[in-house]
């Protein structure tokens, strides 16, 4: 399984209205896609003094499934006008990682 993560940051005062566009329209539109290898997607959120930070973690099952969602350059961050109109600023690439299995100790 590979984690794509990327960080979006807003202002306090455009928090709540970017959640709401990511969880009714951003979200819904990529699930509409049926990408295949497609696993899901969680969302984080930390309130800063100055701006408010989201950070999302979208789950695929192999690399090629990510290429098919974003072409060649699958590094490239994915955020459609909607949310550009309430986002202060973002991250230009996505960061990919394998995830890996743990053995408990406990």
């Amino acid at each position: 399984m590979i984690k794509r993560i990327w960080h979006g940051w807003t202002t306090p005062e455009n928090a709540d209205a970017y959640f709401q566009v990511l969880t009714g329209e951003v979200i819904p539109g990529i699930e509409a896609k049926n990408l295949k290898g497609f696993l899901g997607i969680e969302v984080l959120r930390k309130d800063n003094e100055n701006e408010v930070e989201f950070i999302t973690i979208m789950s695929f099952a192999s690399l090629d499934n990510i290429i098919a969602f974003q072409g060649t350059d699958y590094e490239r961050c994915y955020v459609p006008d909607v949310a550009r109109r309430v986002l202060k600023r973002w991250d230009q690439i996505a960061q990919h990682y394998a995830n890996v299995e743990v053995r408990s100790y406990a």
